[in-house]
């Protein structure tokens, strides 16, 4: 069966060089072609066929008459120049966040150069010059004298934002904000406007002190921010878009996974990271804000840990990935409707026992027999009939125990109407 790394073909031809191309470009696969007379390399359902291997190209993209393949499910595709891009920047460890921008060093803002140093220094996770200059140089947010886009997206004006808005519905938006701000200060500023329109709650566990609690953790609503901001693919033109509603809230980033990630990978705490902007999360991970490259969806995990109303989803749409925060699905037990014992039809003198046992639950034999002007082995004939109708039930030791009615006793007692002159022990009735 033909998959991601697997390829029949019946012939050897253009279309094998096509599939070897695709599989260098991936993860390696193997060509199996047949039948091919006197070249037996192996022996299947009694047939000579001759298997070409290649193995993952280190150095990528791989071309045959300067067209690029990849492997998608088990069919080849033309790359598109993104792509081409991508593959060459994972093949030399390039990013496409270190190549130069076309801003200067007078349009960053130093200010802000100097707070995100002074969160740098004291993180102490790289020692820093005195030289701010140096510090720049050192980081590779400056290379060849030149800014980088890291850096201008960082300190300066970056041509990207993140969209936020408030929803009623899909087409009913009630708020919205257009952050455009350098990337160390447009993640607070989006979280900002989140917790606008997010529902707080107070509770109280003991102490003196009320706590808060967010609709959604905080700390995972950052997570997936700087989860947009440093894997995004700054390529597109489109924005990172935040869609808030009533019960959920969505985050889309322009790009896919990058790499060999996959979306399945994201659901494993062992899954290993691709980084799309290596400078920009080098940059975040000085800072404190990332702990460790590749564990964003672990730390979302854990802090939805003491949410288990909230359920996470990711997928990739297009060129593009979303994560989405929703309530766990409800399963509703289907409505099973109230059981109504059926109703017995009686005589008027079992229903007057009934009616007497009801009031008197202790009455004894004797007692029903005196008021009911009848013999006593008689009664106790019609208590026997009621017992094996169900409708009656004797509780605890004959001397000192009482009658109970069960429900379809007193359905049958209802049905049959409680208007005669029955009533209490005491009051003598007509004989039967």
């Amino acid at each position: 069966m033909e998959s991601l790394s697997v390829e029949y073909k019946k012939s050897f031809g253009k279309e094998v060089i096509i599939s070897l191309v695709a599989f260098a470009n991936a993860e390696g696969g193997a060509v199996i072609v047949g039948v091919v007379p006197k070249a037996l390399v192996e022996q299947r359902d009694g047939k000579q066929v001759l298997i070409f291997e290649i193995n993952e190209f280190p150095v990528k993209p791989v071309a045959y008459k300067n067209r690029y393949y990849k492997r998608v499910h088990n069919s080849n595709h033309l790359l598109t120049l993104d792509e081409i891009v991508d593959l060459q920047q994972q093949a030399l460890s390039l990013s496409f966040d270190a190549y130069p921008s076309r801003t200067t060093m007078s349009n960053l803002d130093t200010k802000l150069i100097d707070q995100f140093f002074s969160r740098v220094d004291r993180r102490g996770r790289v020692a820093l010059r005195d030289d701010l200059q140096t510090n720049l140089v050192k980081l590779k947010l400056i290379r060849e004298g030149k800014v980088t886009i890291a850096a201008e997206l960082l300190f300066g004006a970056p041509d990207c934002a993140i969209r936020i808005g408030r929803f009623k519905s899909e087409a009913t938006i009630i708020d919205d904000n257009v952050v455009r701000a350098p990337l160390l200060l447009a993640v607070e500023e989006a979280l900002t406007f989140i917790k606008k329109h997010i529902n707080l709650s107070y509770h109280f566990d003991g102490s003196i002190e009320r706590k808060e609690r967010w609709q959604y953790p905080l700390e995972a609503l950052r997570e997936l921010l700087l989860n947009a901001v440093v894997h995004r693919d700054y390529k597109s033109a489109s924005d990172i878009v935040v869609k808030i509603f009533d019960d959920r809230i969505v985050f889309t980033n322009p790009g896919k996974l990058f790499g060999k990630l996959r979306v399945e990978d994201l659901e494993r705490d062992d899954y290993v990271s691709s980084l799309r902007n290596r400078l920009l999360a080098e940059a975040f991970y000085l800072t404190g804000d990332i702990e460790r490259y590749g564990t964003g969806f672990v730390r979302i995990r854990e802090f939805l840990s003491s949410y288990p109303e909230i359920s996470l989803h990711f997928e990739e749409m297009g060129d593009f990935f979303k994560v989405e925060l929703r309530p766990v699905a409800q399963v509703t037990p289907p409505v099973t409707p109230p059981v109504t014992p059926p109703i017995i039809p009686i005589t008027d003198l079992e229903r007057r026992i009934l009616m007497l046992l009801s009031n008197e639950p202790t009455s004894s034999s004797s007692d029903l027999a005196g008021v009911l002007s009848m013999r006593r082995d008689t009664v106790k004939e019609y208590l026997g009939r009621l017992k094996a109708k169900g409708l009656l039930v004797r509780e605890g030791s004959p001397r000192m125990g009482r009658w109970l009615l069960t429900d379809a006793g007193r359905t049958a007692l209802a049905d049959a109407g409680n208007s005669s002159a029955c009533g209490q022990l005491g009051n003598t009735p007509q004989n039967d």
